[in-house]
């Protein structure tokens, strides 16, 4: 299975990423999540508070960025970061947030500790 997944990462990543851009992230039992409840992360790379993403691609074909919507303004301890092509992104607390091309449901959390623990469930 896992050579097919490869292999469909391009078509899959294109849905995932027009369907990474929604509202503001919420806070379920201490980690943040889409309202869809699906798990976000965040990468140890990125310098907190830069207001930058450095996880482009290929980086982001496995973790896209949370993606903001046009009209959308960050509330509380969110805000927003820039990424190398102009989008924005969500972060909490200057950490941008990511979703895993491998969690399909809402509570997967395929992405934390990967890349040698670079990768984590973002929490509050």
């Amino acid at each position: 299975m896992r050579p097919k997944m490869f292999a469909a990462l391009p078509i899959w990543f294109m849905a995932v990423s027009i369907l990474s851009a929604a509202a503001q992230p919420v806070v379920s039992g201490g980690l943040l999540q889409t309202p869809a409840g699906h798990s976000l992360y965040t990468f140890d790379n990125d310098p907190v508070g830069s207001g930058r993403s450095v996880c482009n691609s290929p980086c982001s074909n496995i973790f896209p960025p949370y993606l903001v919507v046009e009209n959308d303004v960050p509330r509380g301890d969110f805000t927003l970061v820039f990424r190398d092509d102009g989008a924005r992104q969500w972060a909490y607390k200057g950490r941008p947030l990511y979703r895993f091309y491998g969690d399909e449901k809402p509570g997967d959390r395929g992405g934390d500790g990967l890349n040698r623990n670079l990768w984590h469930i973002a929490q509050q």
